[in-house]
């Protein structure tokens, strides 16, 4: 499986910048340091024997847990409670947003997932379109949706929204029917 292979050589390339290694459903998921982000695309895009030359997805995920979600009260051994409890003592606000960066290899036709943790606020993640211009619209996404920055960005501007909005709708403290008069509607006819 060429992305072990690919996790033995970020091991090796930046010993300092990996976070966590874990694997599910036969996809390696590495956890990156928000500051290395780019050199680790770069390495793994360059690489001869990786060859990792697409960028499928960049996403942004809110890991906030809301203080009223509801639990499966009653079911003390119930995992996801358990999962639930756990999310909301580990979640600060250093560490609210996650960027998951889906690659794949066309040479060996096989996926890797990096992920890395960004600050509630202030933060800017290294944006990736040097290395692959397909990240273009998925971090404009992942800022218009989630409020993320990604820093030398070539025009990171609002996608959906209008560039007055002043939220972020799939921020989880987000109002699950939005805003009262945060954008204008048309009139009911």
């Amino acid at each position: 499986m060429i992305a072990n292979r690919a996790v033995e050589k970020l091991k090796e390339q930046f010993p300092n910048a990996i976070r966590e290694i874990s694997e599910s459903r036969e996809q390696m998921l590495v956890g990156i340091e928000t500051s290395a982000i780019r050199e680790v695309c770069q390495f793994l895009c360059d690489d001869e024997e990786l060859k990792f030359d697409m960028a499928i997805d960049v996403l942004g995920a809110d890991r906030m847990v809301p203080e009223n979600t509801p639990t499966m009260k009653g079911y003390v051994n119930d995992p996801f409670d358990r999962e639930l409890r756990s999310q909301k003592e580990r979640v600060s606000p250093d560490e609210r947003f996650e960027v998951i960066y889906v690659l794949y290899s066309n040479m060996n036709n096989e996926y890797i997932r990096l992920k890395v943790r960004v600050a509630e606020e202030g933060q800017k993640v290294p944006s990736v379109v040097p290395v692959w211009k397909s990240a273009d619209w998925a971090e404009r996404e992942a800022y218009d949706m989630f409020g993320i920055e990604f820093e030398g960005h070539p025009d990171l501007r609002r996608i959906y929204m209008p560039e007055y909005f002043e939220h972020y709708p799939l921020r989880k403290d987000f109002p699950l029917m939005g805003i009262p008069g945060s954008l204008p509607l048309p009139d009911k006819q």
